[in-house]
């Protein structure tokens, strides 16, 4: 498959087997990744209750996606919780097993005030009225890879170019705490990945790539974020390399776990900064 695809259902995007952004970090080690983590994680996806209401809050907020349905009273706690009885595990499958999403009732109340943070902040909703096409996929080869990318939400062709929309959520939407995620999630590398199946499959490069953060609890802040130039080189020589480390496993039919060679850790400059100022200043000898 190549090309933009609209309106592919959520569940078909996910069974495809082109290499995701998500799967591209799975296999490098600055994000605790390896061949062997990717081809675990093929066969066993993981759900959370974090998850749950991510997802809950994407479908809010873009107006697409799985619904959802809280928890009725007799699957709660007296506090409540979700209950972890067999009925309950049993009517969480049902729901799930019909494309709906359980939540609780006090998960709802968040969801519907993280969305309607959203969409009242003054610049979160125009560039989500400027980028109407919701869930969009994108399949193209890359590097000689079958590739896909899935927007939150993409612009046709402006005036201002092609404006792509990605929706985090967060419990800092700070830039310093978007910075600090940034970094630690490979946001880099989704926006570098995203941008390279998007070009590869549509000739020119997105305009403009912009992350709308929403803090998790209340009063539930907003913030609109975007990388700079040398975030997006650094996300697509990771990407690159991704790639690369797909291509050859694949090739091989080897998937690897970590070196298993013994090896020296060095502190990192940081903690020797630290260290020097805490220690030698107070001329402390160890």
């Amino acid at each position: 498959m190549n090309g933009i695809v609209k309106n592919l259902p959520d569940a078909d995007y996910h069974a495809r087997p082109e290499l995701s952004s998500t799967g591209a970090r799975l296999l490098l080690p600055e994000y605790k990744g390896s061949p062997k983590k990717f081809q675990w994680a093929k066969t066993h996806p993981r759900n959370s209750r974090a998850f749950d209401v991510g997802h809950a809050v994407h479908a809010k907020v873009l107006g697409v996606g799985a619904g959802t349905v809280e928890y009725p009273e007799e699957h709660l706690t007296p506090s409540g919780n979700v209950s972890t009885k067999a009925a309950t595990v049993a009517w969480e499958a049902e729901q799930r097993e019909a494309g709906l999403t359980p939540i609780s009732p006090a998960e709802a109340a968040s969801i519907d005030a993280m969305a309607e943070a959203v969409l009242k902040h003054e610049s979160a909703r125009p560039l989500l009225e400027v980028a109407v096409h919701r869930e969009v996929s994108v399949f193209a080869d890359v590097d000689g890879v079958p590739c896909r990318a899935r927007f939150d939400a993409l612009s046709d062709d402006t005036r201002r170019g092609v404006i792509a929309v990605d929706l985090k959520s967060a419990t800092d939407a700070t830039p310093f705490g978007f910075m600090r995620d940034a970094h630690k999630h490979g946001y880099d590398v989704q926006e570098g990945w995203y941008r390279d199946v998007y070009t590869a499959s549509e000739g020119h490069d997105i305009a403009e790539f912009w992350f709308i953060v929403l803090e998790k609890t209340g009063p539930y802040e907003v913030g609109v974020r975007a990388l700079t130039d040398e975030w997006v080189r650094m996300g697509r020589a990771k990407a690159a390399r991704a790639r690369d480390i797909f291509r050859e496993c694949t090739g091989r039919g080897v998937w690897s776990g970590y070196d298993s060679n013994p090896e020296y850790v060095a502190p990192p400059t940081y903690a020797v900064i630290d260290f020097e100022m805490e220690y030698e200043s107070a001329e402390i000898h160890v």
